[in-house]
């Protein structure tokens, strides 16, 4: 898997303990080719993760290191990693049997204006819950809570 390459330290440690919670994780699916726009999706049924490594690429504008040395990517590993997360987030709350795991009045105040377009995104194409919704967007940008929370409710 391509998108191992772009994880920090961490968020391979996020991915170890998704694999140890019996969660399949996929790359560059059908799935991702139908919807050039994610950059990850987790299938509730299936218990799987899906990262689109080849839609992060493209909206990050990613350079092979061999076509330009100096060309820095680090706007495609931070897309990878909150991709990662993202998902994991949604694997911690079905092991929350199906329930947020966090005070979303809380966490919504914390939302970032570029997060609430995201927001607005995911529940336009993806029908989802709201309050998981929110509170995968907002957890994504915290690697070591993400981790925990693992640790706690799926493992």
């Amino acid at each position: 898997m391509e998108f191992i390459i772009f994880l920090s330290k961490l968020d391979k440690e996020i991915l170890d303990l998704l694999i140890k919670a019996n969660l399949k994780v996929e790359e560059n699916k059908i799935e991702c080719l139908l919807n050039k726009e994610i950059k990850g999706l987790h299938e509730f049924e299936e218990n799987k993760i899906i990262i689109c490594t080849e839609n992060a690429k493209r909206k990050t504008n990613y350079r092979n290191k061999k076509q330009r040395q100096y060309e820095d990517n680090h706007k495609t590993e931070r897309a990878i990693r909150k991709a990662l997360r993202h998902e994991a987030v949604h694997v911690i709350q079905k092991c929350n049997n199906n329930k947020t795991v966090s005070n979303i009045k809380e966490l919504e105040s914390k939302l970032h204006q570029s997060k609430i377009k995201a927001l607005k995104f995911s529940m336009t194409n993806f029908y989802g819950n709201y309050e998981k919704e929110v509170e995968a967007y907002v957890l994504e940008d915290k690697p070591k809570k993400v981790r925990n929370l693992i640790k706690k409710y799926c493992l």
